[in-house]
């Protein structure tokens, strides 16, 4: 059950009977103090299957430089970075930035300028597509 809950409360589980359940909670909006609350059983497994990940999901603690993998080297790379006095980056002018993004709105095939007709959200695009199962 471990591998399919983000937390798992049963560790924090003070006490329990057939109608209620006490346990010990974390509140981080005030500086992780802790508190002890008893609630009933239907609500603990209400509260507890809020915490399952749904079929096909899988807990991630960490990813991009934090993942386990590379943890020590990126971090050591990233304070390094932080600390160093190199020099910031220059400054891309601003007509230089627009004719860049402009260059989205011309054909990559001829040249011309491209208009835009109708916009669609994808709400009316997932409306609009159909799959053929056969």
């Amino acid at each position: 059950m471990d591998r399919n809950v983000r937390r798992f409360p049963i560790i924090d589980c003070l006490a329990f009977d057939q109608e209620r359940v006490t346990f010990r909670w974390k509140d981080y909006a005030h500086g992780s103090k802790q508190g002890k609350i008893t609630v009933g059983a239907a609500e603990f497994l209400r509260r507890f299957f809020l915490q399952v990940l749904p079929k096909g999901f899988v807990r991630i603690r960490h990813f991009g430089f934090l993942a386990n993998r590379f943890r020590a080297s990126r971090l050591a790379l990233g304070r390094q970075l932080l600390t160093s006095n190199g020099s910031t980056p220059e400054e891309v002018p601003a007509h230089e930035f627009r004719s860049e993004s402009s260059s989205l709105w011309h054909c990559p095939r001829c040249g011309a300028s491209m208009m835009v007709i109708q916009r669609f959200t994808a709400a009316e695009l997932s409306a609009c597509i159909y799959f053929d199962s056969s």
